[in-house]
């Protein structure tokens, strides 16, 4: 099951904290793909929304969890779950994303990210954490670690760059966002367009078509995005023309980096993020791409156990 715990983050966005335990053995009437109830998270008006809901004993050793961009909390179910039985395990619905705040006007800078992190640990009392983060997720991560190591005892970074992007990335994304074909009339839809017909799908991908569903709402004309995508690039524009390897040299703390096979960090990249990490180590997961957690959740956790295991230990 999965509790949600509402935290303040910075300028008074509120941010929608879920924290994980283990799923309840039975509930024909829940719909685990429905997106309005993110695998077994609770309603917000369901009384176990409270603040400090915890699913293991205090003082438990505590995992952040944080998504990539358009992700949700719920995209974390499955290894928030599998965290659960020795530590902790919480996942922030980022500003702009999932059931947090989406301010018109809202600072989606690389400094609001950070900074919702600082606040929702100290309201969570999660540190010393362990940071997990993809893509998006896993940047804010590790610029949030450079900035307080003090707050940070691990660190694992889930198929993100650290090279820039640069402007013509941006435009892509915009004209991608512009193809999509919505409303979709039915979550099937949604699934087969992300897994088979989208252009940036070289091969059919179910796993994609379930992350993207996972983020779909009904409205009155079909479904729609959680989010907007105006905030997502707004977003993205705050990071991708800038490199952040300096951030990188800053993490003290053990660090991870996890690519997938077939994902967008390449070896040569991810080896070099590894050199650079004062603490770094490298692990990939075969027949993975971007969504790595999605496409092979097994051999994900198998990849990160290690690690865990040895952070435990220290």
């Amino acid at each position: 099951m999965a509790r949600r715990i509402d935290v303040t983050g910075t300028g008074g966005v509120r941010l929608a904290a879920w924290e994980f335990g283990d799923p309840p053995k039975t509930d024909p009437a829940h719909d685990p793909h429905d997106p309005q109830h993110p695998h077994d998270a609770h309603d917000p008006h369901d009384p176990q929304r409270m603040p400090g809901a915890r699913t293991v004993p205090n003082g438990s050793p505590g995992v952040l969890l944080l998504h990539g961009l358009m992700g949700r909390a719920s995209h974390w179910a499955s290894t928030a779950r599998w965290l659960s039985g020795r530590y902790r395990a919480v996942a922030l619905d980022q500003r702009g994303h999932g059931r947090s705040d989406k301010p018109p006007q809202g600072a989606f800078s690389r400094d609001a990210y950070v900074d919702d992190v600082e606040a929702a640990l100290e309201q969570l009392g999660l540190d010393p954490v362990v940071l997990i983060g993809h893509a998006m997720g896993a940047l804010t991560a590790w610029q949030f670690a450079a900035k307080r190591p003090d707050l940070v005892r691990g660190l694992i970074i889930c198929d993100m760059r650290a090279s820039a992007l640069g402007a013509a990335s941006q435009r892509e994304w915009d004209q991608w966002f512009q193809s999509w074909p919505l409303p979709f009339a039915t979550l099937a839809d949604v699934r087969k367009w992300f897994g088979e017909d989208d252009p940036w799908v070289e091969r059919p991908n179910p796993a994609r078509g379930a992350f993207y569903a996972e983020v779909m709402a009904e409205s009155p004309d079909g479904w729609r995005p959680v989010f907007e995508p105006e905030q997502m690039l707004r977003s993205r524009e705050t990071w991708v023309y800038d490199a952040h390897w300096e951030e990188l040299a800053q993490v003290r703390c053990p660090a991870l980096v996890v690519r997938g096979l077939d994902g967008e960090l390449g070896r040569a990249e991810a080896q070099e993020m590894v050199r650079v990490l004062p603490r770094g180590q490298y692990a990939e997961v075969a027949d993975a791409g971007h969504l790595v957690h999605y496409d092979q959740p097994e051999a994900w956790r198998a990849a990160i156990e290690p690690f865990l295991d040895a952070l435990s230990t220290n």
